[in-house]
């Protein structure tokens, strides 16, 4: 009689605990998705503000204030035309930047927590200086890959601020696009990329970075109640991105005034622009109108920010939860 053979416990090996890692992470995609959608959602609520925002930084009309600016936008055109002009342009950018700048991020920081459980460490003992890092890499490949987007919007958003000879009149932003292409070059679609990947980068990493440091001493503090979960855990996101906010838009500004000068410049019959790089951009701009014309338009660009980054980061957050179970920052 054969005694029945005792089946042994499977001994855990390192490449079985990575399989099991590898098999809990969310793929990149649908961080990206993720990002895509919470991008458009703050995009619908915010995006009076970047026009406001952008119409300060350019050349052309003068405002005296944000509300003066917001005052003459509508009764030049309306809320249509006016205040949500370019929102096609918006949406789009959030799937072209917003969905790499915070999906890649969310992946990025996810796959150090899961490679540091496979060192059996702590899951969040993660520096602030990678979080840094992880923010730059996002928002400088988002940023490049978005530029497109970016044109159309800051294209869209000031041309009714232009004396009607001069308006481009794009339909939408496919349109927008289209025309850029077919008129000034493919290249001339990324217009203006330099500064713009410059801010993404410094942006992003302050909106990111801070945002998961801010919220890790939060959440371990608790004053936001057990790992700050008090109230579905949106006070403290709320304090975080606000945090975040101001001292991103603090560092960006520069980029920002830059950025929209260049890409809303005129070009001449001839093909010559009013600047013919970024560094030209900021000399002729710090010479004629002083160091703080580098933030012009900080208070709608932070009252656009702000609100941007809370509605998005935490969007972004609460969802990616509602679908995998885990955080996105």
């Amino acid at each position: 009689m054969t005694m029945p053979t005792k089946q042994l416990p499977l001994i855990a090996t390192p490449a079985n605990d990575k399989a099991k890692l590898a098999s809990t992470s969310t793929p990149l995609t649908h961080r990206l998705v993720f990002g895509a959608l919470s991008g458009m959602g703050a995009a619908t609520f915010c995006h009076p503000l970047d026009v406001i925002r952008v119409q300060m930084q350019t050349d052309g009309v003068a405002y005296k204030n944000t509300f003066d600016a917001a005052t003459k936008i509508y009764q030049r055109a309306g809320i249509v035309e006016g205040l949500y002009a370019g929102v096609s342009a918006a949406y789009l950018r959030q799937w072209m930047y917003g969905s790499f700048r915070i999906g890649i991020y969310a992946y990025l920081l996810e796959q150090t927590q899961l490679q540091n459980v496979a060192n059996g460490k702590n899951k969040n003992d993660i520096s602030f200086g990678q979080k840094l890092a992880m923010g730059c890499c996002s928002g400088g490949i988002g940023s490049f890959i978005g530029t497109p987007s970016e044109l159309a919007l800051v294209r869209m958003s000031g041309d009714n601020k232009l004396p009607p000879a001069e308006r481009r009149n794009y339909s939408n932003v496919i349109d927008c696009i289209a025309r850029i292409g077919k008129e000034e070059g493919i290249t001339k679609l990324w217009r203006g990329a330099t500064p713009t990947v410059l801010r993404a980068t410094l942006l992003s990493s302050a909106q990111l970075g801070v945002t998961s440091e801010i919220k890790g001493h939060l959440a371990k503090s608790g004053w936001f109640g057990p790992n700050g979960a008090y109230f579905y855990g949106l006070p403290m996101m709320f304090c975080s991105t606000l945090c975040s906010s101001f001292v991103a838009n603090i560092v960006a500004n520069p980029f920002d005034v830059m950025k929209s000068r260049l890409q809303s410049m005129p070009v001449d019959a001839s093909g010559k622009a009013m600047y013919s790089s970024m560094g030209d951009c900021f000399v002729k701009s710090v010479k004629s109108e002083g160091i703080l014309v580098l933030w012009r338009g900080f208070t709608p660009a932070f009252v656009k920010l702000a609100p941007y980054t809370i509605i998005s980061l935490t969007l972004a957050d609460k969802l990616t939860r509602a679908v995998t179970g885990k955080d996105a920052l």
